[in-house]
Formats: C-alpha cells, structure tokens, sequence
C-alpha cells in the first residue's frame, strides 16, 4: 500500500517518488525492508534526509547535464556523469553528513555497483522507492531514476545515438551496457545510507 507520495522537478522531467513496504525481507548486513507505518520518529527523520539528499543531488546533476548539453553538445554530457556526478555526491555526501551514490541493473560505470543491502532490490528492479532499517541505527533508501528526454542522448536505442557519443561511448567505456532505454523507463536508482541518529 502506498503510504506518501513526493514529486519533485528535476530539470525538465519529474521524478515521481511513492514509498511502500512490506517489512518483511531481510538483505545482506542486517537491513531489513522498512514498513513505513512502523518507522520511529528517528527513522522518519531519516527517510526524510535521505530523500532531501537525492533531491540535492539530482537536481545539482540535472542543472550540470542540461548547461552542458546546450553549451556543449551530447557526447559532452558522457563527462558530466563519469567526472562531475561522483563530486556532486560526495559534495553531498559531507553536506549531509550520508552517503549517496547511483546504480544501475544496467552500468555504464562499474563503479556504479550496488552496494551490498540494495542488489537484490537491484535485481528486482523495484520500481518504488525502497526503505530499509539496519539493526544499529543506520536506515537506507533505494530511489528509481526515471528516463527523462535528456537521458536519451546517451542512454536511448545505441542505433539511434549521435556518432560523436557513439565513440565517445566505445573510448570511455567499452563494456556499456546502459543503452536501449526509452522515455519513463527504469534507468535504475539514487542510493542514499543515512547513519544512525
């Protein structure tokens, strides 16, 4: 069932966030699924940090992605996620005193990889935001990546990508696997790990 709903507007597109839990699995290290009618005040606090702190990133990560591609076309954009998105999140990693990430059950980049309590979620392809609790304090949060337009220039069908991002694709990253997605597809998910309060 759907407990609450957030919406916020990443550049052009819109990341529609709802939670869910069944409370009923647990993953590697002592995570659990979190039931969000169950949350303490503690663990409200922070599911709220952690999706403070995706929105942080992603709208820092949106805003660098579409300056880039109208200043600079496409294939430049390649550099935005490989260089810039790591320093927008650990920028917000230290602001928020959490860690955050992205990943995918397509990577482009491997050290992309899920960490360790998200990848059977991972490869479920959770399609809601997913909470989870820990037995010392620690709450982690699992939140879908939706493909906007933008996406598209890099991530779309690979027969349908501009030659420049093509190659700048082969010279980068020669085992991608982050292509053939489609508008409001699943790209995959932001990661955040909010400590103990």
């Amino acid at each position: 069932m759907i407990h609450w709903m957030i919406r916020c507007t990443l550049g052009a597109g819109l990341l529609m966030l709802a939670a869910c839990g069944d409370g009923s699995s647990t993953t590697a290290g002592g995570w659990k699924q979190a039931d969000e009618s169950k949350l303490t005040a503690a663990q409200k606090l922070q599911r709220d940090i952690a999706v403070d702190a995706q929105i942080a990133m992603g709208k820092q990560l949106m805003k660098k992605l579409n300056t880039t591609l109208a200043t600079q076309g496409p294939a430049e954009t390649i550099n935005v996620c490989k260089l810039e998105a790591p320093d927008i999140a650990q920028g917000v990693s230290i602001t928020e005193s959490l860690a955050i990430g992205r990943t995918s059950f397509k990577l482009r980049n491997p050290a992309n990889a899920p960490p360790p309590w998200a990848s059977a979620y991972v490869k479920q392809r959770v399609e809601q935001p997913t909470f989870l609790t820990n037995h010392d304090g620690r709450f982690a949060a699992l939140l879908p990546i939706r493909m906007q337009a933008i996406c598209l220039n890099c991530h779309g069908d690979r027969d349908k990508l501009a030659p420049n991002v093509t190659a700048a694709l082969a010279s980068q990253y020669p085992q991608d696997q982050a292509t053939g997605f489609a508008l409001d597809d699943l790209r995959g998910w932001f990661w955040v790990e909010v400590p103990a309060q």
